[in-house]
């Protein structure tokens, strides 16, 4: 199953720089307490720069959320090509992905689920939600494309209980409840997924 990565606008240097320095900063710190005049003066780009590329903080914040998951997409891709032939090893493979992935790149959790513990309920038309509902929705759909190539009897209803896991073991990583959290969510996956019925 080819994991599509979503085509990104192309950038001038210094919107990158933007992108860069509120990625770093909204990832470290929170999406409230980082400023445009912090991610301007970081960037080294005036604040009209900022909103000449980007329009708002809102807007910011999406990019950011868009690029990083454009990475993921693109890491889980490669880790998937490796694993070409339909079966549970290559859902499992999700797993392995996010834990190639994840010491580098979420020492804090997901950034996803980070944002949306910030914006509210979602209810008050915060550009953010539908950005990390859509990423999220899009995950357990991998899943359940991936089970159902691999045969499973019920590939949503598995799905599920992978996204679960997974969910599961990326909030570990943030609250650092315990360490290696995927390791034991792909054992436990690997376990379901040998279950009859599945």
């Amino acid at each position: 199953m080819p994991v599509t990565v979503p085509d990104l606008l192309p950038l001038t240097p210094g919107a990158r720089r933007v992108l860069g320095a509120a990625s770093s900063l909204f990832y470290e710190r929170g999406i409230h307490a980082v400023g445009v005049d912090t991610i301007a003066a970081e960037a080294g780009v005036t604040k009209k720069t900022l909103y000449d590329r980007f329009g708002s903080k809102e807007e910011l914040v999406v990019a950011y959320l868009r690029h990083r998951d454009a990475r993921w997409r693109a890491h889980l891709a490669d880790v998937l090509a490796r694993v070409p032939q339909p079966g549970v090893e290559r859902v499992l493979a999700v797993f392995d992905a996010s834990i190639s992935w994840s010491d580098a790149n979420t020492p804090k959790g997901c950034s996803a689920i980070n944002a949306r513990a910030e914006i509210g309920d979602g209810h008050d038309g915060h550009p953010v939600f539908p950005e990390v509902a859509r990423q999220k929705a899009w995950l357990l759909g991998v899943f359940a494309e991936l089970l159902e190539e691999a045969g499973s009897a019920d590939p949503l209803e598995t799905a599920k209980t992978m996204m679960l896991l997974y969910e599961g073991a990326i909030v570990t990583i943030g609250m650092e409840t315990f360490s290696r959290p995927f390791e034991l969510a792909r054992r436990v996956a690997a376990a379901v997924l040998a279950a009859p019925g599945r």
